[in-house]
């Protein structure tokens, strides 16, 4: 394949990961922070970096910037949001003025493998189960390394994988809902290290993951319910197709092929170890 059909296809991938989590129906299946652990494990990654008074902070792929704008009133420190999807950072943009800290918080429409963004600007960055629907994960980890000071630390919590998935969970959907190209933690890991991070922690939370799957197909039963009755109306969403991928991820996070990892990776200050 030659690279300009790789760019056209990574460019339409990355405009359905956009179009679907601009949805509010998504936020309605998932909840308000759309990752499992919720805000409970953004705290914990808050924590883990060592976010204050003072302290800038970048979230990728922000979402609405539940996560952020969270932390920014927790932890007091400066944020800033990034996301494909500009009906997404619409809507924080507006979350941020109705919040009590909006003269702390801003929010950027950007593609994660380009961030428009100074060197060396920012004291840690995040990112919550987006990492693998990046279609050049190393180009990512790239920016997200330039853009962090020396000493700055990036928490990445995302879904690993553990053998071959299903096979309803590698298509289009699979890839946008976060599962098709998860990866083993060896892997993140060694995209990081290539980019000279420096892996500091390892923690997995499979059972956020599967707490936050069961609650989808819970969801989807009722809302397909309520759509044979005639009583929600869904236009262009597949309630089946949607409903076979949370079945498929289940049976997964089972089989223990499937989870939620968190890792802490440093970019190295001069006069670090080996520096």
């Amino acid at each position: 394949m030659n690279e300009g059909v790789r760019m056209v296809e990574a460019r339409e991938l990355k405009a359905c990961c956009a179009q679907l989590y601009s949805n509010d129906w998504v936020r309605t299946l998932a909840g308000e922070s759309l990752h499992p652990g919720g805000l409970e494990l953004t705290r914990r990654l808050g924590r883990l970096l060592g976010l204050g008074p003072g302290r800038a902070l970048l979230d990728v792929a922000c979402g609405y910037g539940s996560s952020a704008l969270w932390l920014a009133g927790e932890l007091d420190c400066e944020v800033t949001g990034v996301d494909y999807a500009q009906p997404s950072i619409a809507t924080a943009r507006r979350e941020a003025a109705a919040s009590a800290v909006p003269a702390r918080a801003r929010f950027l429409s950007a593609d994660a493998e380009h961030l428009p963004l100074s060197d060396s600007s920012f004291d840690a960055v995040i990112c919550e189960c987006s990492f693998c629907t990046f279609p050049d994960k190393l180009a990512a980890a790239r920016e997200i390394f330039r853009v962090l000071r020396p000493g700055g630390r990036f928490g990445l919590a995302d879904l690993v994988r553990s053998g071959p998935l299903p096979a309803e969970l590698v298509g289009l959907l699979g890839w946008v809902a976060c599962i098709a190209d998860a990866r083993p933690v060896a892997e993140y890991r060694s995209t990081l290290e290539a980019c000279g991070f420096v892996v500091e922690l390892v923690e997995h939370h499979d059972t956020a993951l599967a707490t936050l799957v069961d609650g989808i197909r819970r969801r989807l039963v009722g809302a397909q319910l309520a759509s044979t009755l005639g009583k929600l109306d869904l236009p262009g969403i597949d309630l089946a197709a949607a409903t076979s991928l949370a079945r498929g991820a289940a049976r997964a996070i089972e089989d223990r092929r499937l989870g939620y990892a968190l890792l802490l990776a440093a970019k190295p200050a001069p006069g670090w170890p080996g520096r």
